[in-house]
């Protein structure tokens, strides 16, 4: 099998440290997705019944989106290091599939940002209407320091709390720009690996053709 040389050789040690970080990276991106599937205080908010169920969408395709991206960027490093077309092909193609699952992860999180949180607010809007001292309201009171809304305003507040409706608000729009960010943000590194590894698969194929 013919060698890569000079400057493509450079590029073959420069997509195996890219596949090395592209794998700490898929690590990141997992880890976030399962703190933010698993975070006491997130938990607390949405574990009741009929509870909205939306917000987890996002966060999923992030802890899938991040488990591939592991399992991409060590075959990447495979690849790069047996200058394997094949790796590298199947690399490139995974690389697309995740790349649209980041867009969607960061997408879904701009764009039914305010959904989610009108379904959050609506869901706390009636529990505490039908039982304001449920387990369930006590979380949300404690977790974003607040207490009623502004159409059922708290008959005891605590000290400086602020309407429910806002703690919601500020404490999900958070929660979603770190999905929406770190999507977009892996799906824009990715754009770097397909180019390396089409370059990489270039050289190989012409690496070939001249033995």
């Amino acid at each position: 099998m013919g060698k890569v040389e000079g400057g493509m050789k450079c590029v073959k040690y420069l997509l195996f440290v890219f596949n090395f970080i592209f794998w700490l990276m898929g690590s990141l991106v997992l880890s976030v997705g399962l703190w933010l599937r698993f975070d006491p205080e997130t938990v607390s908010l949405l574990n009741g019944h009929g509870a909205p169920e939306t917000f987890f969408i996002g966060v999923y395709i992030l802890i899938v989106a991040g488990s591939l991206v592991m399992l991409v960027g060590f075959f990447g490093c495979c690849g790069a290091v047996r200058e394997s077309q094949c790796l590298l092909g199947s690399f490139f193609a995974c690389l697309l599939i995740i790349f649209g699952a980041e867009v969607a992860a960061g997408v879904f999180g701009f764009l039914n940002k305010d959904k989610i949180i009108e379904d959050v607010q609506n869901f706390y809007a009636k529990t505490y209407n039908e039982n304001n001292n449920s387990t369930l309201i006590t979380s949300y009171h404690k977790v974003l320091n607040c207490c009623g809304t502004k159409a059922v305003p708290c008959s005891d507040p605590l000290g400086e709390s602020k309407d429910c409706q806002v703690g919601i608000e500020e404490f999900f729009n958070s929660k979603l720009y770190i999905i929406g960010y770190v999507g977009i943000g892996i799906a824009g590194v990715m754009i770097i690996g397909m180019i390396f590894s089409m370059v990489l698969c270039c050289a190989i194929r012409n690496s070939r053709e001249v033995i």
